[in-house]
């Protein structure tokens, strides 16, 4: 898996972001160009932001032993692969304001890099190695590019 936390990574998946327009329609799912950058922007807002809420015990637990492998493995995901509530973007979303974001999340990330996430907490998943935060940052951007064609 490429390594998020290198800026040659970090610039090539940017770099991929930029080819994308309003125009940009999926080959496969149903989200807009920029409900897929908002919907990438979540993984970081729960990383960055306060604006999403830590899933109870219950939830919690069931999330950690059921659905975090898939996460943060190196197993690509299937295309059409369902998705948590909380990364559901129902309504259109500001495209130029999406991607920015999203550069933006990527860049501050990559410039904290991998040694900053070592045993970092995530909301969902508890404490996690700096591999699985780099999985499950890569793999989700590099899913949603595909998805759209760059």
């Amino acid at each position: 898996m490429k390594n998020i936390f290198d800026k040659t990574v970090s610039d090539e998946v940017i770099g991929r972001i930029h080819q994308l327009t309003t125009a940009t329609g999926p080959v496969w799912g149903k989200m807009t160009v920029s409900q897929m950058l908002a919907h990438c922007n979540v993984t970081y807002e729960m990383v960055y932001e306060n604006i999403h809420k830590k899933p109870n015990f219950l939830m919690g637990f069931l999330m950690r032993s059921f659905i975090k492998n898939t996460v943060v493995n190196e197993k690509p995901y299937k295309k059409n692969s369902p998705t948590g509530p909380g990364f559901l973007i129902k309504n259109e979303k500001d495209f130029d304001n999406e991607k920015a974001r999203l550069i933006a999340y990527i860049t501050r990330t990559q410039q904290k890099g991998g040694a900053d996430f070592h045993n970092k907490e995530s909301l969902s998943f508890g404490k996690l190695t700096t591999t699985e935060w780099n999985n499950m940052f890569y793999k989700h951007l590099h899913h949603h590019l595909t998805q759209f064609g760059v």
